[in-house]
């Protein structure tokens, strides 16, 4: 950061991330963030009053947790005096809440911080209709046991029906349309097919699949105890099928817009659970502690755009990062794009090369190819999964691993974000 001290990635790890429903449905949110700063402070050997702060990335914070930032630095057992608080800003909240951790530490307000991000998707809630909440009111107002019934009299079956907030969460309020939805807007503009998207998608889980049988990804995950019992260990992400095929990706019906789409399941991410977490210092804190970092934060952006094409965000915030940092996309060994959906990260592809697709969006430099072995190299969300609140540090905590096993130099992290808005950050590996 121009006029900023160093920031530096000392350590960044990640829970598996598990399907909704699935592994993970049971584990409270917190949990998917507290064990994580906990052993990531043991290892470090950092006494737990020397946190400055910690900044977490959260889109469904639990009633029962509110400001699920604080909790989870309680959990992880460091200091009272240590400040904690949560962030939102939808599918890149876990990157917000690095960009401010990166923020403090560059001005010099913070010496270490731990910023990332936690989301259990399982656990969000159906809400009751506005009728059936107004009843329960009612009763509640109620002084008499007669009053009740006679209040309790006016229920009907329909009020029951539960309204879905996931649901809600993933539809736009100002453009009207789901996300999956501002997919098929990019997929009929950029004219990108159901096969192509289909093909990215078999090429997500392929490489995932590779990624976890070549141990690619043991560095970055911490295992986590789960069960009823606490009886079992689960140290490999729950989504890459190896079973997959273009076949039978092709047979999925368009699940957004069922007459002419071609998004579905098969080619989007999946609703996931999951937690991660990096944990940042300044050049004083590396040598006070003898910490040995693997990276450091260059810088990052965020851009806005409008909300149904909302899958664009990439494209903006990559030119403007490189803008910012003077930089190119030729300099970076490695570039993460999350996978909401195959059309969307293939349009962003398209806007890099096209004049007349960055025309459309402001952006004046054409960047160039990202090259298919440099893009989203151990599979992305298509396969690995979204858990909202934390997939913008978990692309940095997969990045900076990647680049550390490579020795890359220069790595670019970016995701589009709901609400029409796009985040990038670039990273340069320490450990070349």
């Amino acid at each position: 950061m121009a006029n900023g001290r160093p920031v530096y990635i000392v350590s960044a790890k990640r829970t598996p991330q598990a399907k909704s429903g699935t592994d993970l449905k049971d584990v409270a949110a917190p949990y998917l963030g507290s064990y994580l700063i906990r052993q990531m402070a043991d290892n470090a050997n950092l006494p737990p009053m020397d946190i400055d702060e910690v900044i977490i990335g959260n889109v469904g914070n639990p009633a029962k947790y509110p400001n699920i930032g604080r909790v989870i630095a309680l959990e992880a057992g460091l200091h009272k005096k240590t400040s904690g608080y949560t962030v939102h800003r939808n599918c890149a909240s876990g990157l917000e809440a690095v960009s401010q951790g990166f923020l403090k530490v560059a001005s010099g307000r913070s010496e270490l911080i731990f910023a990332g991000g936690v989301e259990n998707m399982s656990q969000m809630p159906l809400i009751y209709s506005e009728e059936m909440t107004e009843l329960f009111m009612n009763v509640m107002k109620a002084k008499t046991v007669s009053d009740k019934l006679k209040v309790i009299s006016h229920f009907r079956p329909p009020y029951l029906s539960p309204i879905i907030a996931i649901e809600q969460g993933l539809t736009d309020p100002f453009c009207g349309l789901n996300m999956g939805q501002t997919a098929e807007v990019l997929a009929r503009e950029f004219g990108i097919s159901r096969e192509e998207q289909d093909a990215f998608a078999q090429s997500s889980h392929m490489r995932a699949i590779a990624a976890q049988k070549e141990g690619r990804f043991n560095d970055e995950i911490l295992p986590i105890i789960i069960g009823d019992h606490l009886n079992k260990l689960l140290s490999q992400d729950v989504g890459p099928r190896e079973s997959s095929s273009v076949e039978k990706l092709a047979k999925l019906k368009p699940y957004f817009d069922r007459k002419s789409g071609t998004v579905t399941v098969g080619n989007a991410c999946p609703i996931t659970d999951g937690g991660s977490m990096l944990l940042l210092a300044s050049e004083e804190a590396v040598k006070k502690y003898d910490l040995d970092p693997m990276a450091k934060i260059v810088d990052y952006h965020f851009h806005g755009l409008e909300p149904e094409r909302m899958g664009m965000g990439p494209l903006l915030a990559m030119d403007g990062v490189f803008k910012r940092t003077g930089m190119t996309l030729d300099q970076m060994d490695l570039v993460e794009i999350n996978e909401a959906f195959a059309a969307q990260v293939l349009a962003v592809k398209k806007s890099m090369t096209e004049k007349k697709y960055a025309d459309k969006f402001g952006v004046e430099t054409l960047w160039g190819e990202i090259p298919d072995e440099k893009l989203n190299v151990n599979g992305g969300a298509i396969a690995l999964g979204h858990p909202v609140g934390s997939t913008g540090s978990r692309l940095v905590v997969t990045l900076a691993h990647e680049m550390v096993k490579r020795k890359s130099t220069y790595g670019v992290a970016s995701l589009c974000i709901g609400g029409g808005q796009g985040g990038a950050i670039i990273i340069e590996n320490l450990k070349k």
